[in-house]
């Protein structure tokens, strides 16, 4: 199937997307389940079929939105994962369960997130937003790999956001150690660290079947901006020199490009990309009044895996695929 034949846009949702697909027998993961995309992203993917493992850290709001989901959908085949992104122990222990129960993954949906918080620091001192958005993910993924390279075409899929043209990774301080804490370069940097999660994924696992895509969902009112001052949230509403005016979508159109990266034959065999508004990303464009389009850093393949290289310093952890 060709590229254009798939003909979704900024407007479809998840139904429209995963209408006719069939993912009975697969298994896939999603973090963040508790509230928001993950639920929808959950929901979609278990009416389709697949065996939906749903990792948060709460785990009573988990529980809920499991019980929500299987009286939507009572044939759902769902289980929770107590997941704490900030902590490695956690972390950890999600994936040697997932390893125990379910020794093949077919998706990973790293959907978990946090947006804009003030500055708050891991017990390794890392910085919260890259620690939850990035180093966490970084983690799960990797030590989930045995799982999902016994699958036979995996796919893990990266929530990033247009928010990485805030800032690429700052190799010199990523911390916020000897800089001034900004909120928005702290999430920019988180974001662009989500990309090049995936493109380095992919070069890594080349020739071993699994695709990665970073995914900017769209602009969507969830729980991801409960940090956001009202300053903050009329900004984004009305727009600044620096921040053209938002579209918002719904939570289904948000998670459509997230089900489109996981489950699209038209990406079949290909990694490494920015997704949005279910289709490709293109370079954005400084001419361009939009928030659509990559940074010029976004696809860098050498900063990708200088970010590879750097997390596993910072985690004393190695995945040498």
């Amino acid at each position: 199937m060709g590229l254009q034949m798939e003909q979704f846009c900024a407007t479809s949702t998840s139904d429209d997307v995963m209408r006719g697909v069939d993912l009975s027998g697969k298994v896939a993961l999603v973090t963040g389940t508790s509230a928001g995309l993950g639920v929808e992203t959950a929901s979609a993917l278990a009416a389709a079929g697949a065996t939906v493992l749903m990792a948060a850290r709460d785990e009573a709001r988990n529980r809920k939105a499991m019980a929500a989901i299987a009286e939507r959908i009572p044939a759902a085949q769902l289980a929770y994962l107590v997941l704490d992104l900030a902590d490695p122990q956690s972390i950890r222990r999600c994936s040697e369960a997932v390893l125990s129960h379910w020794p093949r993954l077919d998706l990973l949906i790293n959907n978990a997130g946090v947006m804009a918080c003030p500055l708050q620091r891991t017990r390794q001192g890392w910085e919260w937003q890259v620690a939850v958005n990035h180093i966490g993910h970084f983690l799960l993924t990797g030590w989930l790999l045995p799982a999902l390279l016994r699958a036979s075409a995996p796919r893990v899929v990266n929530l990033s956001s247009s928010g990485h043209k805030y800032s690429p990774v700052d190799f010199d301080d990523p911390h916020f150690n000897t800089r001034a804490y900004d909120k928005w370069l702290a999430y920019g940097q988180a974001k662009t660290a989500n990309i090049w999660h995936a493109v380095a994924l992919y070069q890594h696992l080349q020739g071993t079947g699994l695709s990665a895509f970073a995914v900017h969902p769209g602009a969507i009112v969830t729980e991801l901006g409960r940090h956001l001052s009202k300053e903050d949230i009329r900004a984004l509403h009305t727009g600044t020199p620096q921040q053209p005016t938002l579209t918002f979508k719904s939570v289904p159109q948000g998670a459509a490009t997230t089900l489109w990266a996981a489950t699209s034959t038209a990406l079949a065999g290909r990694g490494g990309l920015y997704l949005e508004d279910c289709r490709i990303g293109r370079p954005a464009s400084a001419a361009d009044s939009t928030v659509g389009g990559y940074a010029p850093w976004a696809l860098d393949p050498e900063r990708a895996q200088a970010l590879w290289e750097a997390t596993q310093r910072w985690t004393g952890t190695q995945f040498d695929y």
